[in-house]
């Protein structure tokens, strides 16, 4: 019996070479195109199995769309970098390595490190900073962190893919001295620090040339930084034959018809496309397998990691999205000790619903998510506690949660959906957990012409309740025999996977009464855009308000009587979402006023501020208080309640500027102007654009890059500096907890040139930073080291990293706007 070859043997790259060889050119086309919405196809003549694939930046959702297969819901990217803790992001990997095997996955695509240019970004809380540098040791970090289990993990989306507006064709361009020290460096960084076995092309062009087939997949992602794994497309994203498979593309996603398959084949013939190039991909494809375990002859890179055990799982969520929320200021209210039992005013729809996590493909289901509320009953004592919405919301369909309805046929609980062929005859049924039905690729979506689904709903009590339906296509809605809806739903974006992912609702007001069961069905027909089987429906509830005046007195009110009141604000995952970007920073209309009557009432408030990316705060500096908490995954409102009580600290440091006002934001413009988007900023992303402008008396941010306080207090003093004959240099730095409790604190370095300079340069830039744990009084030496990179910057005209000769100084701090005593020290030598 032979025995795998180890997937470090040096022989290995001449296995997979004889490998490829067995196979014709119809067998290699075949490898490089899927096999269906995840998977990639196997080919027993090799031993190779499919290999599977899987949304992941913020969890591993698997191959499902709903909450059949319940996934751990993460804090989101912003939160995550919020932490600048490299070691809770190695935690965090090996969880989403598990959860990825748990699921029969190989293969999570993310991270996502496209950066912050504009807060407007849609996409903007799926990525972590606006600093590159910062985005690219994150990024790493995750990535090294996953594939150490032997799961692939996927930098994407390759490159300058920072807005969603006119994202399949919009033309970004960017000169090559910012392509190199901005948008590039944290996918150089990936591949050659992080070891990625993935890349993912983008949708859009750059300089003219869509990602799928741009120069950019060979020069510098192959050729220079020496990238031996696989460029995987995103979704639909090829949309030609010659021109993408001559290029450095490797993997058409998703499968089974693509533009490549036998087009590619006749291209190959016809002299078209090389067989080289051909080759060379298969190869590739060849390596991933090796790597993910999915090759028969060769032995996986890791033991296949054992599912975590679930109070795991939440403990170190919990953990990490508490370290992640940022406490933008704070007067002496915070922390709310609980054993002073204190009288707590909670107010804002979000307490109730809170955001775990924004919107498009980086969605997860979890089993289950802790609300605000639930969170700080739980800590304060739910006698403690007094809620109410302070204002009625934009209407919102909640799709029925686990338990809270029960399968018409057995009585159990869960939502009975029947497939119906275009005869009207049942194939197939199954009962979902909940009210959220997803399908993607799903073979007997194909073959359905209707939907029946049915389920019985007990109200709790009498009176006027909202239910309703979500979904593309023709509807007919019943409550018992009563008709409430019929007839098609057309979506209302143009953007087809932001329609499927976000679908148009409609609700209707019934008069139930409570303990007296009803029978709901939903008859659907979906529309199937393409007629590729991609649906989204949704079965549930709206809640029923009071009047906007009614609703606003009872939070004042219940403010009023309290010792405290926390108010919680926020956006929500159709707000900030792939598939478009946001029209205004501002909060939802009602929101600031709420804040501003509670905060009129009750001098003890603090503003808790739910988003995944920046939003206008005008009630800031009249704020006691102001918690940020991010997306922050499953355990928010455990972790809340966590830090409100001090139980744990706020740890986190900002990791995109905050604005005070729209008319501040240094790129705004995310519409393209006749298809092209001017990344005119250049190399002056983020904190350096404000600071680049504050001295001609430009205004000054809400929230600087690197701000964020604790429960203590710091003193940081100026730093020793010593400079190693590689170039590099390392500073140590006496950091001392001047507090009266134990705490973390964020040292963060900063370069900047101290004399007249030959190029354009930032203001500053980050260039390094430690993490400090300290208890009260105590001083820890820490040591922060410079890459030489830091020093250098991309010559247009040599196209090459170069040092520029002279003197720069390096200042340490607790965020850019809060620095020390500059140190001047010589450009390093090579």
């Amino acid at each position: 019996m032979n025995h795998p070859l180890p997937a470090d043997s040096p022989d290995l790259e001449a296995h997979l070479n004889a490998l490829l060889d067995k196979l014709t050119t119809q067998q290699k086309v075949r490898l490089l195109s899927g096999d269906s919405a995840w998977s990639l196809p196997a080919e027993p003549a090799i031993g190779l199995r499919s290999i599977v694939m899987s949304d992941g930046p913020s969890g591993v959702r698997g191959v499902s769309m709903d909450d059949r297969d319940p996934s751990a819901s993460l804090p989101s990217a912003t939160a995550v970098a919020s932490t600048w803790d490299l070691d809770l992001v190695d935690r965090l990997g090996a969880l989403i390595a598990a959860e990825a095997r748990a699921k029969n996955v190989d293969i999570v695509l993310g991270p996502t490190v496209n950066l912050h240019r504009t807060p407007r970004g849609g996409r903007h809380f799926e990525a972590f900073s606006e600093d590159p540098w910062l985005s690219g040791r994150i990024g790493a970090a995750y990535v090294a962190a996953v594939q150490a289990h032997g799961v692939g993990a996927t930098a994407k989306h390759y490159v300058a893919n920072d807005s969603e507006t006119e994202r399949l064709t919009v033309d970004a361009r960017v000169d090559e001295r910012t392509l190199r020290e901005v948008y590039l460096a944290p996918f150089e960084r990936m591949v050659v620090e992080g070891g990625a076995w993935l890349v993912m092309s983008s949708y859009n062009q750059v300089n003219g040339a869509t990602m799928s087939a741009n120069p950019l997949l060979r020069e510098p992602l192959k050729d220079e930084w020496g990238f031996d794994g696989a460029v995987v497309s995103d979704w639909t994203a090829v949309r030609d034959t010659v021109e993408s498979a001559a290029s450095g593309q490797d993997l058409v996603m998703p499968g089974p018809d693509t533009p490549w398959g036998d087009a590619l084949v006749e291209a190959i013939r016809a002299g078209k496309v090389d067989q080289a190039a051909v080759d060379d991909k298969a190869l590739r494809l060849l390596r991933l397998a090796a790597r993910v375990g999915a090759l028969d002859s060769v032995a996986p890179v890791a033991t296949p990691p054992a599912p975590w055990q679930h109070d795991d799982i939440r403990s170190l969520l919990r953990q990490v999205a508490a370290d992640a929320m940022v406490l933008v200021h704070n007067d002496g209210v915070l922390p709310i000790a609980a054993d002073t039992a204190p009288r707590l005013a909670v107010i804002g729809h979000h307490a109730r619903r809170g955001r775990n996590q924004g919107g498009g493909s980086a969605m997860v289901f979890p089993e289950t998510v802790v609300a605000p509320l639930e969170g700080l009953r739980e800590r304060y004592g739910a006698d403690h506690v007094t809620y109410a919405p302070g204002l009625v919301p934009s209407a919102e369909l909640v799709p029925f949660e686990r338990g809270s309805v029960t399968d018409p046929v057995t009585g159990g609980a869960g939502i009975r959906v029947r497939y119906l062929d275009p005869q009207g005859t049942p194939f197939a049924e199954e009962v979902f957990p909940s009210g959220r039905f997803g399908w993607l690729g799903d073979e007997r979506l194909a073959r359905t012409a209707t939907l029946q689904i049915t389920a019985h709903y007990t109200p709790d009590c009498t009176g006027r309740h909202r239910l309703g339906f979500a979904g593309i296509g023709r509807a007919t809605f019943r409550i018992d025999d009563r008709v409430l809806s019929t007839g098609p739903i057309a979506a209302d974006s143009d953007d087809v996977l932001q329609a499927i992912l976000n679908p148009p609702s409609r609700a209707f007001d019934v008069e139930l009464e409570a303990g007296r069961p009803v029978e709901i069905t939903l008859e659907f027909q979906p529309d199937l855009p393409g007629g590729f089987p991609l649906a989204r429906l949704a079965l549930g509830t709206e809640d029923v308000f009071g009047t906007p005046a009614e609703e606003l007195a009872q939070a004042e009110a219940l403010a009023a009587a309290a010792d405290i009141a926390i108010v919680i604000v926020g956006t929500t995952e159709t707000i900030e979402s792939e598939g478009f970007d946001r029209p205004t920073l501002a909060l939802p209309e009602g929101q600031d006023e709420l804040v501003r009557r509670v905060l009129a009432v009750n001098p003890r408030t603090v503003v808790v501020v739910n988003s995944g990316g920046p939003v206008l705060m005008p009630w800031l500096r009249d704020a006691p208080a102001t918690l940020l908490t991010w997306f922050p995954g499953q355990e928010f409102g455990a972790a809340l309640a966590d830090v409100l009580s001090g139980d744990r600290e706020p740890g986190g440091r900002i990791p995109t500027t905050w604005p005070a006002a729209e008319a501040d934001v240094p790129v705004w413009q995310v519409e393209p102007v006749d298809g092209r988007l001017e990344y005119t900023e250049g190399i002056h992303v983020g904190y350096r654009e404000w600071l680049r402008r504050n001295p001609t008396g430009g205004p000054a941010p809400a929230i600087p890059f690197g701000h964020g306080l604790g429960y203590t207090t710091w003193e940081i003093a100026k730093p020793a500096v010593e400079t190693a004959s590689d170039g590099s240099v390392t500073l140590t730095v006496d950091v001392t907890n001047t507090g009266s409790r134990r705490g973390k604190h964020v040292a963060q370095a900063y370069l900047s040139r101290t004399e007249p300079s030959a190029i354009d340069r930032p203001a500053c830039w980050l260039a390094g930073y430690a993490l400090v744990h300290a208890e009260p009084g105590a001083t820890v030496t820490a040591r922060i080291d410079i890459e030489p990179r830091s020093f250098e910057h991309w010559s247009t005209d040599e196209h090459a990293w170069i040092r520029e000769p002279g003197t720069f100084s390096i200042r340490v701090g607790a965020g850019v706007a809060e620095l020390g005593a500059a140190v001047d020290i010589p450009a390093p030598r090579d």
